[in-house]
């Protein structure tokens, strides 16, 4: 897909536009007029908005990080929970106390995916001139737009769950969300109108959000052909983030619905759109990214075209840069059945520091880099379906079905698989499916997403020590040893927990709006996250 990876455009801004960023005519860019003059050019602009995607430039040394969608976001969201266990100091911001709103991560993570959200911008008002021009039919620049609208739609609803609080925090969702931006800014007129904007509320984030994916379901091709039926939006990846994001605002009704729509009736669940189904195996979606019928969406990387060592997930996950490796917390917990084949496919063990530790497989290229990033599987719309089930209707067949879809082809004996009766009552099914979302979705950034969007919830909150919706305790590396590991014990060394976690009224909990953002916007210096 990416053999040139993007066109540059007249304008390549972040949201806040500051200094560093307003270059309306690189000596290197394509004039803007030129930019969609040919079908060529237009689809080389749709798939640029693919290469931002994949990785954006870090704050002031013109380096390509793993922001919005590489590494470094899939790491932040492991790192803003328990399971995963930080070896160096790269990525502790969730618990640095010297964490402020000049910290680049950040800044790159808010200023990258408002910079890939402009040139979504950019290039929806492209196609819209070129098909005027006759340049390109309606159906490609309906196609276009729809693809480009789901990747809008999916970093909108990525800076909400980094930047701001969970949807439930009021009761019409009315506190602040990010700013919602739709048309481009490719001029200094547009330059100065964007720094007079602020912050959406989070119901006007999520309506927009809805109504790009909506466009999308309604004008994307059901497949692609080839790995572009990965790499590119389908139809099947909008409705699979629709049911995500209802997720995230606790409408359980509609994830059904959604869900209903690629899921069949009965097991073994498929999808008659896209032809989605879970692989064989647990590390089917790993062994081949390019390839293979669970993957729904994944940002696409190369040897050629990847977010470097700086941004990649082999280089974070396993023992190339040794950044990451699995928590016991995790490792030793009872749930995580000792046969189940997880531990034995998509872990891996090596020595560092001398620690015999456990460390993730599944980003497997090392220097090559070219692991793609998932983002959307059909395990998580199954189990996202599973609790919506499970929270309308209670325990039911359907329910346990969904769940065993999953868990089922790992923990492969017959008397160690759930059915009905495994469950007294729906908090023990809820119990099963949020410890099952920890175990098949580890290593893949999704522990803080679930954090985030349990806050409020009376039940199923994730807990701080203090008995508070929050972030838990982790292990430290430096208190670690060989030993702490005991896989499926139930019982972690309490001498290795060391980083204290914090509940949901630290201003930790969400990241700041960054100070090069607030230096330039007066608006969204008014409205700062609490605390900062």
């Amino acid at each position: 897909m990416k053999k040139i990876l993007s066109i540059l455009f007249i304008a390549t801004l972040f949201f806040s536009c500051t200094d560093h960023a307003i270059n309306l005519a690189p000596k290197d860019a394509i004039l803007y007029d030129a930019s969609f003059s040919t079908p060529e050019r237009c689809e080389l602009a749709i798939v640029g908005c693919y290469d931002a995607a994949q990785s954006g430039y870090y704050p002031g040394n013109n380096q390509r990080r793993g922001y919005p969608f590489g590494a470094a976001t899939v790491q932040q969201g492991d790192m803003k929970g328990e399971n995963m266990l930080n070896v160096q100091q790269f990525f502790a911001v969730t618990y640095n106390g010297d964490y402020t709103v000049s910290s680049p991560n950040g800044q790159a993570h808010w200023e990258c995916t408002y910079q890939m959200i402009n040139k979504i911008n950019i290039v929806i008002d492209g196609l819209k001139t070129a098909l005027e021009k006759g340049i390109i039919t309606d159906a490609k620049a309906i196609d276009g737009e729809a693809e480009v609208r789901f990747l809008r739609a999916l970093g909108l609803h990525e800076l909400l769950v980094f930047f701001a609080m969970p949807y439930a925090a009021t009761p019409d969702a009315s506190h602040y969300g990010v700013p919602v931006s739709i048309v481009p800014i490719n001029t200094i007129e547009k330059v100065a109108e964007a720094k007079e904007a602020g912050r959406a509320t989070v119901a006007t984030t999520y309506k927009q959000i809805l109504e790009d994916l909506d466009f999308a379901e309604n004008n994307l091709a059901a497949t692609r052909a080839g790995s572009l039926r990965i790499s590119r939006a389908t139809k099947g990846a909008a409705i699979a983030l629709k049911a995500r994001v209802y997720q995230h605002m606790g409408k359980w009704g509609d994830v059904i619905t959604e869900s209903n729509k690629i899921v069949s009736a009965t097991a073994p669940f498929t999808s008659s759109i896209g032809a989605y189904a879970l692989t064989a195996t647990p590390e089917g979606p790993f062994a081949d990214n390019t390839k293979n019928t669970e993957s729904i969406f994944s940002i696409e990387n190369s040897a050629l075209d990847n977010a470097t060592n700086n941004g990649s997930l082999s280089q974070f996950y396993f023992t190339v840069r040794n950044l990451v490796c699995v928590s016991p917390i995790i490792i030793n917990a009872s749930f995580w059945l000792e046969s189940d084949l997880r531990r034995t496919q998509l872990l891996k063990r090596a020595t560092y520091g001398g620690i015999d530790a456990f460390w993730s497989w599944k980003y497997r290229t090392g220097t090559v880099m070219n692991d793609w990033t998932p983002i959307l599987r059909y395990a998580e719309v199954l189990l996202n379906y599973a609790e919506a089930e499970a929270r309308q209707n209670g325990v039911t067949q359907k329910a346990v079905n969904l769940l065993n879809a999953v868990r089922n082809r790992a923990v492969t004996k017959p008397e160690l698989q759930f059915s009905v009766s495994s469950f007294a009552d729906v908090d023990a099914l809820m119990k099963a499916i949020l410890q099952e979302r920890e175990i098949e979705f580890l290593a893949e950034g999704r522990r803080w997403p679930d954090i985030h969007r349990l806050t409020y919830d009376s039940k199923y909150a994730v807990k701080s020590k203090d008995g508070k919706a929050g972030i838990p305790d982790k292990a430290s590396w430096g208190s670690m040893k060989t030993a702490s590991y005991n896989p499926a014990s139930g019982v972690v060394d309490p001498n290795i927990i060391k980083t204290s976690g914090f509940n949901f009224e630290d201003r930790r909990y969400i990241f700041p709006v960054p100070l090069s953002e607030i230096s330039s916007n007066p608006k969204l210096a008014e409205q700062q996250n609490a605390g900062w």
